[in-house]
Parts: C-alpha cells; sequence; structure tokens
C-alpha cells in the first residue's frame, strides 16, 4: 500500500503516471470520504480511473460507474473433472457460440422462456422505477442473454484440482451504456449551469436530493440488475451446452456472482457513502469474488479479507498495459497463437487487442492484492469465447 496523499491510496506496483495523475484529479473532489483506493490493476479511464474505489458523500459521479453498469462475472464449479470434457473441444466452443449472440450490436431474435421470464420481472422493476427502457433501447429484451465484445468472453475452466468451472464476463448491453451515457452528459450539462469548475469534465457528478440524481440512482439500479440476470441467462445457456457436450446433466456445486462496475450505498470510516467501483470487486470479509486474468492467463476464485483502508474492495482483473489500438500494432497473430496454445479457441486476429501481453501480468497483480483477498481457487481455460 502506498499513500500517495491525503485522498488517495495504491496498490498497484506498476502505474502509468498519466493514470495516477487522473486519480489525483478525482481526488480533489470535495465531497471524496475518506479517500479514493487505487487497486493493483489500475489503468486509464473516462474521467475515472479504472481499477479504483470512490467514496463520495451527497453526490455520486456517473463516470466513475462507468458506461458498462454492472458489468462483473458469474461461475459455477461443476462435478465434472478435466477429463470428462472429452471429444472435439471445437464443437463445444461452436455449440456456445450459437446459443449466447457475440460481438458489439448482436442481439437474440427471440427470446428463450427462461429469458422471457427474467424480461417480465425486468419490466415490472422498469414500471416500479419509472422508467421506459425502450427508450434507450428499443430491443434491450432480445440483449438479455448477449456476451459483448472487448474483455467479455465466456470460458471453459478447470482448477488446482482438475475441477471443471464455467466462467464469464459481461455487464449491461447496450441498453446500460446508454443509460450511462445519457446520465453522464445530464450531470456535464449541470455542471456548465452551474459554472462549476472541475479537474476534468467527465467527473461531473449528481447531488443527492435532487430530481437528476434519484433518476440516475433508479436507472443505475435497473442496468445493474439486468447485468446480473443477464449473466445468469449466460450461464443457463452455457450450462446447457456443457450437458449437450458431456452427455450427462451438469450439477452446479458452488455459483458465484459479482459486480465490478457499480455504486452501492457503504458505511467507511463512519459515514455512509456512495461507492462506485469501477473495476473493483467488493472484498468485504468473507465475501466471495472473482478475479479473471487475460485471454489465456489464470483467472482467480477470491474470499475477501475485509481490509479497511482499500474499502473492503479488491481488483477486478489483470488491468490493461497496452491500449487496444497500440496492442494492434505491437503483437501478430502468431504471438496470440503461442499465448494460446493448449486451449481452444476461435483463431482470428480478431483478438489481438485481447493478447495476454496487452495486460499487466495477473501474479503480480495477485501479488498486490494479497492483503485484499485470500485465493480459494485458480483456474486455467480449456474453451475461451469472445465476440469480435
Amino acid at each position: 500500500m502506498q499513500q500517495i496523499n491525503q485522498r488517495l491510496i495504491n496498490w498497484a506496483s506498476i502505474l502509468e503516471e498519466e493514470t495516477l495523475r487522473q486519480a489525483e484529479k478525482a481526488s480533489r473532489l470535495p465531497f471524496i470520504h475518506p479517500h479514493i483506493a487505487l487497486m493493483p490493476d489500475a489503468h486509464l479511464g473516462k474521467g475515472a480511473t479504472v481499477g479504483s474505489v470512490i467514496p463520495t458523500l451527497g453526490a455520486i459521479i456517473p463516470a466513475a460507474v462507468g458506461v458498462d453498469i454492472g458489468c462483473g462475472m458469474a461461475a459455477v464449479r461443476t462435478q465434472f473433472h478435466r477429463d470428462d470434457l472429452r471429444g472435439d473441444l471445437s464443437r463445444l466452443r461452436t455449440s456456445i457460440e450459437q446459443a449466447v449472440p457475440l460481438s458489439a450490436g448482436a442481439y437474440n431474435t427471440k427470446l428463450t422462456a427462461s429469458a422471457r421470464q427474467r424480461v417480465d420481472e425486468l419490466t415490472a422493476q422498469a414500471v416500479a422505477a419509472g422508467f421506459d427502457p425502450g427508450t434507450y433501447a428499443k430491443n434491450w429484451a432480445l440483449q438479455l442473454g448477449t456476451l459483448g465484445s472487448g474483455n467479455h468472453f465466456i470460458e471453459v475452466c478447470h482448477d488446482e484440482k482438475d475441477a471443471v468451472w464455467l466462467f464469464l464476463h459481461s455487464g449491461s448491453r447496450g441498453v446500460g451504456n446508454k443509460i450511462a451515457s445519457h446520465h453522464i452528459r445530464v450531470a456535464q450539462n449541470l455542471m456548465e449551469q452551474r459554472r462549476i469548475d472541475l479537474p476534468d469534465r467527465d467527473l461531473a457528478y449528481l447531488e443527492e436530493g435532487t430530481d437528476e440524481f434519484d433518476a440516475y440512482l433508479r436507472e443505475l439500479r435497473w442496468a445493474q440488475t439486468f447485468a446480473l440476470v443477464n449473466r445468469d441467462e449466460m450461464m443457463d445457456r452455457l450450462i446447457a451446452c456443457v450437458a449437450a457436450h458431456t452427455g450427462t446433466a451438469v450439477r452446479q456445486l458452488e455459483r458465484v456472482q459479482c459486480h465490478h462496475n457499480y455504486t452501492e450505498q457503504e458505511t467507511h470510516y463512519g459515514e455512509r457513502v456512495w461507492l462506485s467501483r469501477k473495476g473493483a470487486i467488493n472484498a468485504a470479509k468473507g465475501v466471495a469474488g472473482l478475479i479473471p486474468g487475460s485471454m489465456g492467463d489464470a483467472s482467480y476464485v477470491v474470499v475477501g479479507k475485509g481490509n479497511a483502508a482499500s474499502l473492503n474492495s479488491s481488483p477486478h482483473g489483470a488491468g490493461r498495459a497496452y491500449s487496444r489500438s497500440k496492442a494492434r500494432k505491437t503483437f501478430t497473430r502468431e504471438q496470440l497463437r503461442t499465448a494460446m496454445k493448449g486451449i481452444e479457441y476461435r483463431d482470428t486476429d480478431a483478438f489481438l487487442d485481447e493478447i495476454p501481453q496487452a495486460y499487466k501480468p495477473i501474479d503480480v497483480v495477485m501479488r498486490d492484492a494479497a492483503d485484499l483477498v485470500d485465493i480459494r481457487h485458480t483456474l486455467r481455460q480449456v474453451v475461451n469465447v469472445k465476440g469480435d
């Protein structure tokens, strides 16, 4: 742990100067209490640093939650041993790709029975929240059960005892992005109207007690729920694919879910604050969490230690070391093939920006997080599915 200033504490041993400057700007906001905590995977983001935990009194910064509201992880430990995954794993990968729409803008053409039930529940929640998700995305219901692109993924893994795990990463899809983008603009317009000078316009905030704050909070919570049930829907489809491949029904011995782009009210250092975790997970004592490595690297099932200085938080992944454009210019498809040796994946240069070398080494991130979480399981991929 490194004390940068009175309002900024850092756990990242690998930290770019530009990222540090960005976090320092956010720490100067008057309503930060008591400090911002930079996680080991911290890297440059929009307004607020990805891999930061931002506690605020009486205000929320929409960009400090991020545009993929509720993005997070889900994992299921099955009864299978690694040796049970016999046969052509490319067929398993293909079946998953057919069951779950991939890539940005992809969506279902119709709803499954389980998706319909989840959509009905989300519709009722939106009515109770006083808004229509269709004003943001007409096809929002068909987005449920879709993966997205970038660093979102679906994987079949095994742990250190060769138990098979099903593992995935996704968020609130296009509808969540549009909700977030709308409220970021609302906050920016309010700052301009009130002539409030900010260190970065993407740190525009909404004040508690205003209509704008209340509207954001209602829609934020709905999007967080959408993200969670989106992962549930995809996990159910993944389970069905694995059951079909093995010819055996999947028994769920353990199921873990966690957000890593979200806001909740929590008590820290004697105050009830709005805690925004942008690229961080809840690591309160005894709370289970998931920390994925990059494509081709190890991932971790963890349990929180309840570190007070970290605001009961831990990293959410490896954290980028190269921008997407720089990674594409730096690495080759052959290097990606080498990194993915022994893993069934779709062999395409579309994933060059996701090559493990484009991220911080996950073992360094986990070493930096040693006083934040305990590692319960180390997962290694057998099958990887991503969207272009």
